[in-house]
């Protein structure tokens, strides 16, 4: 025993259920508050009249409370979204579930056969004198933790979506009475769905440890490289709801700006748009179900990666419990964190005016992050021993309480002696905690129409698209630098403190606050599918200001939450590959070796393949939505009169058609990648995938999020003609605005599809790699043992 931990076992067996089910438990609260906003006509009372209050012309006049005709018209809308959501995921399940299945065979009879599908005892990787679980038995809960993982994910979207499509239009509803009550209606919404996944995510783990734990017993090792299918499983089925879901929203998006807006100079959700039920849809779908599976995966991954590296130190080998679950004891503090940050935006300060919305969000970040800084020092005092050894790449990294610090190296024991090792732990999380907060402000100076990037890029419009698109490059590419020097210096401080150790911890100090992270996430689509409920049910324009309000502080944080899932997915990815090399028993990745060089410079160009499918199918997609728009505008009389209702399934079903077929190659290429690559050219090969499309996937993902999110912004920017210059640049319908609608439709493949997609190509591909290692370490690389 290398130092004794101050909380027990038995305390740490209470500690993370009891905190996922208090997770649980406060979205079911939040979730019942929403509910009470009734999507049946009545006459609404004005309720507590001086909260939430009453300062400027937003938000003075209560509009419309006594318009019996407009809550069965939200109601309307409102089931129309949901249905189309529900069928879309519905169909895209099926196929994903077909996929899951076959994937699974796959994991069993991989894994199964680096024994010859032996069920005897054999020798432990790390240390041979000691017996192991059977290659099978890892086998066979792999694939059981695979499983866990995709259902998980796939519900923890599919639950996202339900919350979202429900508190759509009772958004619309409050915006009546005043923009603060709608924004609390909003941001509740979004908590429900960031505490369920925060806290499903976590008490799944948790239980499927302690059940695994009853067949391996004193075998760690064996115990934690099964569960690793638990990331895969996450990341897999975040995959496709990505992808799937960013091409169907970005298909209907685009045809429904370039027709309605462009060509026809109609506003936005305007009800005669045949595309426009098919764009709403698309926000749930994309942003909700997508990014929800996308952010759980994240964070089973980066548990997964803490969890195999301190299985085989000394946390694993002294079979020190509460120290391995250290991951875990983050993740549970981070949702007693974000429940006291959360009740900072609903119940503690009151939005009065509008101005006041999108530092109401930002807030939350900063005081999630300071709070979470307190509860990581917390758990680090109480869960981390006083001295530990941590696993390197074939070394133990000994960090111990000594006086004088120095420097041994003895066989295969590398000492480094310490003053204090838990605060070198703190140092950390901490690094990636903050980190991620850098991140997320950067992503927001550049994407926000409130600092001068994308008021550069909205100037641009004036001389017309071309120019436009010239800055908004410039700027996504410009907006990679900070966000990089982040990330590289946390990967620095925490790999000199712990070693692959301190980088899967710092990916989980990023994701620590993801409940609060999530919220702030949701609230985006939410409040857009908001305003386009609020027009679709020609509800008066002060309302439909407001909702743009709400709307546009959601575009920020939305391009916040990817800066967070891009930083995290890079941290993630690296401690995930630092397993695999070690799982993978390669002792150095040597560049200059060709089996390297060539597995670095074709891992580097995946990401542009990728992006490319995508991109190309979004294309397609929108080519036939624009085409379907416009034959509906022409074919059908007094449509843009308003005295005939368009035929909105058509454009659901383009929508839906296209992405599930699109889904697919963009899904194989990522999946079959590390199986191809590990079978015949080996794991040093594959090790050379993995650096270079995490090194490349990176910049291409902050850079395209960002110049899509920017072209939006400065799109907003003209529309809203808050300041001066914006007013010379309008209104609707002018040429700079016509400049910044394409602006905006280049982009949304970019910061919708694309982007976003990526940091999942990069965590898939090293998460399955280490999944699949010990098939690739004994049967890999059969082109070179051939020739």
């Amino acid at each position: 025993m290398m130092g004794a931990v101050l909380l027990s076992e038995f305390a740490t067996e209470i500690v993370v259920p009891v905190c996922a089910v208090i997770g649980i438990a406060f979205s079911l609260v939040q979730w019942l508050l929403v509910s009470r906003v009734k999507l049946n006509p009545e006459r609404h009372s004005s309720g507590n009249s001086n909260k939430n209050g009453y300062s400027d012309y937003l938000i003075e006049e209560e509009e419309g409370l006594n318009d019996p005709s407009v809550v069965p018209k939200c109601a309307e809308i409102q089931s129309a979204i949901s249905e189309g959501a529900t069928s879309f995921l519905f169909t895209e399940y099926q196929y994903v579930g077909i996929f899951m299945v076959a994937f699974a065979i796959l994991i069993f009879l991989f894994l199964g056969s680096v024994e010859g599908f032996s069920s005897k005892s054999q020798p432990c990787t790390y240390d041979k004198e000691k017996t192991c679980k059977p290659a099978l038995a890892t086998a066979i809960f792999s694939t059981i933790s695979f499983l866990l993982g995709a259902i998980t994910s796939v519900l923890s979207g599919f639950l996202g979506m339900k919350i979202a499509t429900y508190a759509n239009a009772r958004t619309t509803l409050e915006a009546r009475k005043g923009v603060g009550k709608a924004f609390i209606v909003a941001f509740r919404s979004g908590a429900v769905m960031g505490f369920l996944l925060a806290a499903n995510g976590l008490l799944v783990l948790f239980v499927a440890i302690n059940l695994f734990k009853l067949y391996y017993g004193d075998d760690w090792e064996g115990l934690f490289e099964a569960i690793t299918g638990y990331g895969l499983g996450g990341s897999s089925m975040a995959l496709f709801g990505r992808v799937g879901g960013g091409i169907y929203t970005k298909a209907a998006d685009v045809g429904a700006d370039l027709v309605g807006k462009v060509e026809r100079n109609i506003p936005e959700d305007d009800p005669r748009n045949p595309a426009v039920i098919a764009d709403n849809v698309g926000d749930n779908v994309g942003d909700i179900a997508g990014m929800g599976s996308d952010l759980f995966g994240s964070y089973a991954e980066s548990s997964c990666a803490a969890l195999v590296v301190a299985s085989i130190s000394s946390f694993g080998i002294n079979h020190e419990f509460t120290a391995m679950l250290y991951p875990l004891l983050i993740s549970s503090v981070g949702i007693l964190v974000c429940l006291i940050t959360t009740l900072f935006a609903t119940d503690f300060f009151e939005i009065k005016a509008v101005k006041e919305i999108e530092p109401a969000l930002k807030k939350q970040l900063i005081i999630s992050t300071v709070l979470m800084t307190v509860g990581i020092a917390i758990v680090t005092w109480v869960g981390v021993p006083s001295s530990f050894t941590i696993y390197n790449f074939g070394d133990q990294k000994v960090v111990k309480n000594c006086d004088a610090p120095n420097f041994v190296r003895l066989g295969k024991v590398r000492t480094f002696n310490s003053s204090n090792s838990d605060r070198q732990l703190f140092l950390c999380v901490g690094v990636g905690l903050w980190a991620g907060l850098i991140i997320g402000f950067v992503t927001e100076y550049y994407t926000s129409n409130a600092y001068s990037p994308v008021q550069d890029v909205a100037d641009s419009c004036r001389t017309g698209a071309a120019t436009n698109v010239i800055f908004g490059l410039a700027l996504g590419y410009k907006s990679v630098i900070i966000p990089i020097f982040a990330i590289a210096i946390s990967i620095f401080v925490s790999f000199s403190f712990a070693a692959m150790y301190g980088i899967a911890v710092a990916a989980l100090g990023m994701l620590s606050t993801i409940a609060t992270g999530l919220a702030i996430d949701a609230y985006g689509p939410i409040s857009d599918n908001a305003g386009g409920i609020a027009e679709m049910a020609g509800m008066s324009h002060h309302i439909r200001e407001r909702t743009d309000a709400l709307d546009a502080a959601g575009n920020t944080t939305a391009a916040i939450g990817k800066g967070f899932a891009i930083g995290s997915a890079a941290l993630v990815s690296l401690a995930l590959f630092g397993a695999f090399v070690s799982r993978a028993a390669i002792s150095t990745v040597d560049v200059l070796t060709p089996k390297v060089f060539i597995g670095l410079i074709v891992g580097a160009m995946l990401p542009y393949w990728f992006s490319a499918m995508t991109m190309k199918s979004v294309g397609s997609a929108a080519l036939k939505m624009v085409e379907e728009v416009r034959r509906q505008f022409n074919t059908i009389p007094g449509l843009m009169e308003g005295r005939a209702k368009p035929d909105y399934a058509t454009c659901v079903k383009i929508s839906t058609d296209a992405s599930i077929k699109e889904m697919i190659p963009p899904g194989a290429l990522v999946m079959l990648t590390p199986l191809i690559v590990g079978t015949f050219f080996g794991v040093e090969t594959l090790a050379g995938v993995l650096a270079g499309a995490l090194v490349s996937g990176v910049q291409i993902a902050i850079s395209a999020s960002n110049t899509g999110g920017a072209w939006d912004n400065a799109k907003k920017y003209i529309e809203a003609g808050a300041s001066e210059h914006a007013r010379t640049l309008g209104p609707k319908g002018s040429d700079p605005h016509k400049a910044a609608v394409i602006g905006d439709t280049v982009g949304d493949p970019l910061k919708d599809t694309s982007g976003p997609s990526l940091n999942i190509l990069i965590k898939l591909m090293a998460v399955e790699s280490l999944v699949f290692a010990p098939f690739f370490a004994t049967h890999g690389g059969l082109l070179f043992k051939i020739f």
